[in-house]
């Protein structure tokens, strides 16, 4: 089954008086390939701005916005419209022999092309991310699927979800600490923690679609506003989509924008403006994801 889908994403910036404002770079395009074919999209400000479209050596589309003029409030709109085919879970996939179990046993032209995403990022002062990454295998022949599901279950066992006005991630030190965290904080932690394992994970940003919020109820960790997860390559799956916020590494509701080495390169949007730091009054973000239709795939028979 496909689902044809319709995403909006509207960014506020308000202040106290006329500022102006630098470029900003956005992240908003799903990324395209075998499960997400886009119909149409686009970018809309409510002053006047000169927009156009990059690739960056993740080949991720980045949109680059200059508005020509000042303003007391920014509002940037983007709208997707696409077909998504949904990601099957790990099971549907016949993992070769060498990723059964942990460590996986990468081939040298994996090693070289994975050595980003497999190399820690996150400095460990303290020894706590290796403490609680070790937790997680119990033995010499640990299999990859229970790893992995071990540490996706944990999250929702031994963190707390919580939101922060703030922008950023925290170290995965940091997340460990306090057991809460944003998704953006939960998919760090479990990329440092899987690398120090010797899987290759990247960071990836995207949208949460939530089928829930269709009939108007309370839907998943997430929803309604961008989205943070990871993927971890795996020799006859793939890239697989693990999502610790929520628990989950399969369907249709992980839509993947932006993967990246680590968060920082991975901003939904990023900007500057001028004038005095007061007259900031703030932001707002709103993401809706909606299901518009549905039909079946084709790849299916």
């Amino acid at each position: 089954m496909a689902v044809l889908g319709l995403i909006t994403h509207t960014t506020t910036y308000k202040y106290a008086k006329p500022v102006t404002f630098g470029a900003h770079r956005a992240m908003f395009l799903p990324r395209r390939g075998s499960t997400a074919r886009l119909l149409g999209w686009s970018a809309e400000t409510n002053i006047r701005s000169k927009i156009h479209w990059v690739s960056d050596a993740r080949s991720n589309a980045v949109t680059v916005i200059a508005p020509s003029e000042p303003g007391s409030e920014l509002t940037f709109t983007f709208r997707v419209r696409g077909v998504y085919f949904g990601i099957r879970g790990i099971e549907a996939f016949p993992l070769e022999a060498r990723a059964d179990e942990v460590p996986i046993q990468y081939t040298p032209d994996e090693w070289n092309d994975l050595v980003g995403y497999l190399r820690p990022h996150a400095e460990d002062p303290d020894g706590s991310l290796a403490t609680w990454t070790k937790s997680f295998v119990a033995g010499d022949r640990d299999q990859t699927v229970d790893v992995l599901r071990r540490m996706l279950a944990a999250f929702g066992n031994q963190f707390s979800y919580r939101a922060r006005e703030t922008e950023g991630t925290q170290t995965p030190g940091e997340t460990l600490r306090t057991k809460s965290g944003t998704c953006r904080d939960y998919a760090w932690l479990m990329t440092e923690a899987l690398r120090r394992l010797g899987f290759a994970s990247r960071f990836v940003s995207g949208y949460l679609y939530d089928k829930a919020l269709d009939g108007g109820e309370v839907g998943m960790t997430g929803s309604g506003a961008t989205h943070a997860w990871l993927q971890v390559f795996l020799p006859g799956g793939g890239w697989m989509d693990y999502d610790p916020t929520n628990q989950i590494n399969a369907g249709f509701d992980l839509i993947p924008v932006a993967v990246a080495r680590h968060p920082g390169q991975a901003i939904p949007l990023e900007g500057s403006w001028f004038g005095d730091a007061k007259d900031y009054l703030g932001m707002s973000v709103s993401v809706t994801v909606n299901k518009i239709g549905e039909f079946a795939d084709p790849s299916e028979g």
